[in-house]
């Protein structure tokens, strides 16, 4: 925190006291708010009333977050490091706290909620002061400027986030769900939590010390391993300590040929995990079960003679005759 940015943050707070008790009081930021809000500007131009809807999105906390965290993502993926996400979740987590806690502990009444003409519409159960779209647009989008790595890129994209944030709480004014002390507050609880930043600079630093190591200590432990396509687990079959325990397989009758018919020599023997069946007599081809009856397949015939009877000179008529 230096001089400087030590003083920007206290002029800040002084504006955002000024503006709290300004409409406390019903002075004229409240006559103010009336007189923008009576005007009606979302009938005076209607043709961008529907790009300023799509507009104001930019201003909202879950998309905006969203979209700076996959940016800041990656940063952290290419730099090894997880300071820029500890910077986002620091940042919102400070707006969160103080911009949650002002609107619920001040209750206002948005412009479409008003219950009388001139009135600060305060504590009266609303939650729309200071703006939380305002306050969005500066916190979450001045964090990229905040993390910005040369002084170059960091004056231009805070000229573009000002510019954004400024457009976006003009929308809400126009759109008419905001009083325009709503937005001048928004700015400034934005603005502070971008101040503050560097405050929590060494609890973020402890944070990532720690969390790095975590990391490390998971991915040697294999719990950060990605398994494999499919969702499948494969686990290699164990493999013997030594690789003559398993003994190879002797062909069948190779017993028989060996003299004496002993055992097979123990040298030699690889590794085998195929089950093996315990061997069985072989028996000749006569003593074998046929597999079909024997004899001819076909069925028995009245005028047909066997094919084992000699053929005769009266067989041979016959059949000359039957043809």
């Amino acid at each position: 925190m230096t001089r400087t940015r030590l003083g920007i943050f206290v002029a800040t707070f002084v504006v955002y006291v000024a503006i709290v008790v300004g409409v406390l009081t019903t002075s004229w930021p409240v006559r103010f708010d009336w007189q923008v809000m009576l005007f009606h500007p979302y009938k005076q131009w209607p043709e961008i009333h529907t790009f300023l809807d799509y507009f104001v999105v930019l201003g909202q906390r879950g998309p905006t977050a969203v979209a700076v965290a996959a940016w800041l993502g990656w940063r952290s993926y290419k730099q090894q490091s997880l300071r820029p996400l500890l910077v986002l979740g620091s940042s919102l987590l400070l707006l969160n706290v103080t911009v949650g806690a002002a609107k619920l502990g001040m209750g206002r009444l948005g412009p479409h909620y008003a219950t009388e003409i001139g009135s600060n519409e305060m504590f009266a159960g609303g939650d729309i002061f200071p703006s939380g779209h305002t306050a969005n647009a500066v916190v979450t989008w001045g964090v990229l400027a905040y993390l910005a790595t040369t002084p170059l890129t960091r004056r231009v994209t805070s000229v573009i986030v000002a510019s954004l944030a400024f457009g976006i709480g003009m929308t809400t004014v126009y759109l008419g769900t905001h009083w325009v002390s709503d937005v001048t507050l928004g700015w400034t609880a934005g603005l502070l939590v971008l101040l503050a930043l560097p405050w929590f600079e060494p609890l973020m630093a402890y944070a990532e010390v720690h969390l790095m190591a975590l990391l490390r200590r998971l991915r040697d432990s294999g719990a950060l391993t990605p398994a494999p396509a499919g969702g499948l687990t494969v686990i290699a079959a164990p493999r013997p300590a030594v690789d003559d325990e398993l003994p190879l397989r002797e062909p069948v009758g190779a017993a028989a040929s060996r003299p004496g018919g002993g055992p097979a020599p123990a040298a030699g023997r690889v590794p085998d995990a195929w089950p093996h069946l315990s061997p069985r007599p072989h028996t000749t081809r006569s003593e074998r079960t046929p597999v079909t009856p024997t004899g001819s397949r076909r069925p028995p015939h009245a005028d047909r003679a066997p094919r084992t009877a000699p053929l005769g000179p009266a067989a041979g008529r016959g059949r000359t005759a039957g043809t």
